[in-house]
């Protein structure tokens, strides 16, 4: 058996520099805080999910990599789309290229992590359920090799999309997750394994930074964490863990999309009395994600639609081409203007006033068709059950720019690699595990 260094990293979202600070000493965070390395780690903007998976794997901004937020306009096709899986989205060389160029026999396996589908992991592992012509979806997990997640499924039992997200959320989905991956650890040996726990994230959105719940959700979360660290130490891992982000509590919602649509700049069509987006005739309309939207903008709108949320209340800052280069998101894909909530708000996507006029998707769990983030998928609304449409329910968000290190994510590692006191950018991850691999981060500038 080959004695070459592995590395697991999980990516626990949620987690901030705050709470893996004050973690019980005898927990499973507080041990490995203590015996090796935790620092703040500053998230790439924004600081969302897939956005910054894809600095944490490239070693680069999303200027650079393209993940610019958890979705994207397709403006030849006039389609948002959300929560997209392809590899092929990242334009940037990855960690697992660039150690198997040093290191060609190198393995990896990639669970539960955003754009993986398509890249040329070893081992991937992704919720992909089939939805029927007939309504409804056949809960279901992609894999490679095809028959990866049958075997898992016989093992662990099959996993549950409604653990995973929307108003049943669960920690059992990040205990699956956490089982699959030991299973993954102790049958195949990855040289280098990506796992995701985000059972975290989830209370504190609902109940904010300091909810009731936490607490008890970060145990929970610490107990999957022992159990990966118990496999993982069996067969000589060294573990890296990475919150992406802290969450910040919030208590109102901005809604740019209703703004346009007061002025007349974002025009909706109507089927059935219900509003629906029109992309192709609007000249402008708000991609919200989180706490951060992308406004895609005719030329004839952008200075029209700049100075309209710049004296919008719940915005502090609206970033123009210029402004988002030097925030690392000046993309081709990205909006013409991009907003910044202001503290304690974060961006809703509708653009209806009258229940009657919201489109069908509204009060449905459907990540795919609504033009935004909705958090408010996270709770049930009675009488009829339905996702709940009242937006002060939300307590916690992200997506802003941190300025103090305990709302920055963590980064905690088994070893202690060198590094100069401060917060750790998440564009420098990719090169710790390339060194944590014994691999040189210097043969390729990028991770550095």
């Amino acid at each position: 058996m080959s004695a070459s260094p592995r590395v697991l990293l999980i990516d626990v979202a949620g987690l901030s520099f705050g709470s893996a600070q004050s973690a019980p000493p005898d927990s499973h965070l507080g041990r490995l805080a203590r015996q090796g390395l935790l620092r703040p780690l500053e998230p790439s903007f924004p600081a969302v999910t897939c956005t910054v998976q894809a600095s944490l794997t490239t070693g680069r901004a999303p200027a650079s990599h393209a993940i610019i937020a958890n979705g994207y306009y397709d403006r030849d096709r006039l389609l948002v789309s959300f929560w997209e899986q392809s590899d092929r989205l990242v334009t940037a060389s990855r960690i697992w290229d660039a150690a198997r160029a040093q290191l060609p026999s190198l393995t990896s396996a990639m669970l539960f992590w955003q754009n993986s589908i398509g890249s040329n992991n070893d081992w991937i592992l992704t919720p992909k359920p089939i939805h029927r012509h007939s309504g409804g979806m056949i809960p279901c997990c992609y894999s490679r090799p095809p028959g990866l997640y049958d075997e898992l499924a016989a093992e662990i039992g099959p996993f549950n999309l409604f653990w995973y997200w929307g108003p049943f959320t669960s920690i059992r989905g990040s205990q699956w997750i956490a089982r699959a991956t030991a299973e993954i650890l102790r049958r195949h040996r990855p040289h280098l394994v990506l796992s995701y726990l985000p059972h975290l994230d989830y209370s504190q959105q609902r109940e904010g930074p300091a909810g009731p719940s936490v607490a008890r959700d970060l145990g929970q979360v610490d107990a999957c964490l022992g159990e990966l660290l118990d496999v993982a130490s069996a067969h000589d891992y060294t573990l890296v863990v990475a919150g992406e982000y802290g969450i910040e509590a919030v208590s109102r919602a901005v809604f740019p999309n209703r703004l346009l649509r007061e002025r007349g700049i974002l025009v909706p069509y109507v089927v059935r009395g219900m509003e629906y987006l029109d992309y192709g005739q609007s000249r402008a309309f708000a991609m919200v994600d989180h706490q951060i939207a992308h406004v895609f903008c005719h030329p004839s709108a952008t200075r029209e639609v700049l100075e309209l949320f710049r004296a919008c209340p719940g915005i502090e800052r609206v970033l123009d081409r210029d402004e988002q280069a030097a925030w690392g998101i000046q993309h081709p894909k990205s909006g013409e203007l991009v907003l910044v909530a202001a503290p304690g708000h974060w961006l809703a996507y509708p653009w209806w006033r009258e229940a009657a006029a919201r489109p069908d998707f509204a009060t449905h769990v459907d990540i795919h068709n609504k033009p935004g983030y909705d958090p408010l998928e996270l709770f049930w609304e009675w009488h009829p059950f339905r996702v709940a449409q009242d937006a002060s329910r939300l307590r916690g968000s992200h997506g802003r720019r941190p300025t103090r290190p305990q709302d920055m994510g963590a980064l905690l590692c088994s070893h202690r690699p060198s590094l100069p006191e401060g917060p750790v950018r998440d564009t420098r991850v990719a090169g710790l595990v390339l060194e944590a691999l014994g691999l040189s981060s210097e043969r390729s500038a990028q991770f550095q």
